[in-house]
């Protein structure tokens, strides 16, 4: 495998790759940032052993751009992206140098992830403590980071989460109302006494609502 570089070649089909050629023989593809790195260029003589280190290094920017396109699309915890280089047969030896070089650039920081989901979901589809654990448990995040997180103001999140079913159960009795909305917080992963008060809330509030509206019409008339 030893000799000598007789082509540097882009890749038809993939222009951030190129082919390496030595003696006249294709020896393997490696990605442009490791031809730039090892200053590779035609007619320089390469060991067996340079070679290996190269097939090395191209092997480590291929997972490292696997991880970025990962987290390209959300936050990950370290866990997620751990699992998600070993489903692509990345070696554990790489994958630590990955997570390594992630951390450095501070493209991967747990206790960020951790704080990214609970405010997420506070946002856009509340959830109560319990669930948010169970989440960020299957993430992946050990229990210190998790507690950390979970500063959240869990009476609000119920109000919040139970909008999004209230209007829908508007003319029912009191008691299937509590039936419902009380089921639909719960399996929210909000407590029994959270889930109660907030029900009672969201019923005064109805009721008041439609005492404001008979005075109004009482006016009108």
């Amino acid at each position: 495998m030893a000799g000598t570089i007789t082509a540097i070649e882009v890749q038809k089909k993939n222009t951030r790759r190129a082919n390496l050629y030595v003696d006249g023989t294709f020896v393997c593809g490696v990605a442009l940032e490791v031809v730039v790195q090892a200053s590779l260029r035609r007619g320089q003589v390469l060991s067996d052993t340079e070679i290996e280190q190269l097939i090395a290094n191209d092997n480590f920017e291929r997972a490292y751009a696997n991880a970025l396109r990962l987290l390209s699309y959300r936050p990950r915890s370290e866990s997620e992206v751990r699992r998600h280089l070993t489903s692509k047969k990345v070696a554990p030896a790489v994958i630590e140098q990955v997570v390594e070089r992630l951390k450095t650039a501070r493209l991967l920081d747990d206790a960020a992830f951790a704080q990214f989901w609970v405010e997420n979901r506070e946002t856009f589809n509340p959830r109560g403590r319990r669930m948010l654990r169970q989440e960020l448990q299957q993430k992946g995040v050990d229990a210190t980071t998790i507690d950390a997180a979970l500063d959240v103001d869990e009476t609000e999140s119920a109000y919040l989460a139970a909008q999004r079913k209230v209007r829908a159960l508007a003319g029912l009795d009191y008691n299937t109302f509590r039936r419902q909305l009380g089921d639909y917080l719960l399996r929210r992963g909000f407590d029994y006494e959270t889930v109660h008060a907030t029900v009672r809330r969201l019923w005064q509030e109805q009721a008041d609502q439609i005492q404001v509206k008979r005075e109004f019409e009482d006016v009108v008339e």
